[in-house]
C-alpha cells in the first residue's frame, strides 16, 4: 500500500510504502502532464532511483534532496500503526 506524503507547489505528489522487511521504503513520485504523468520511483535509504519518466536530472536531484531532508519523518510515518497514519 502507498501512503500520500506531500504535494509540492508544482503539483508533484510523493507517496511512500509500508516499511519493507529489509528496512527499505519505496517512494513513488508523480506529476500530471498533458494526458499523462511524469513519474519516478526511489528506494530509501539507498536513494536508488528507477523508472524515471518526464523528470529532468535537475528535478530528480531536487527530489532526492527533499527525500533526504524528510527521511526521518517518512520512516517514522512508515513505522506508525495504520490508524495513526490515517490521521497524520
Amino acid at each position: 500500500m502507498m501512503w500520500s506524503y506531500a504535494t509540492l507547489p508544482d503539483g508533484t505528489q510523493i507517496a511512500y510504502s509500508d516499511l519493507q522487511d529489509d528496512g527499505t521504503l519505496r517512494i513513488a513520485v508523480e506529476r500530471a502532464r498533458d494526458w499523462n504523468f511524469d513519474s519516478a520511483r526511489c528506494v530509501m535509504p539507498a536513494y536508488r532511483w528507477s523508472h524515471v519518466d518526464g523528470f529532468s536530472d535537475v528535478e530528480i536531484a531536487k527530489l532526492d534532496a527533499f527525500l533526504r531532508n524528510n527521511a526521518p519523518l517518512i520512516f517514522e510515518l512508515a513505522e506508525a500503526p495504520y490508524d495513526e497514519r490515517l490521521t497524520a
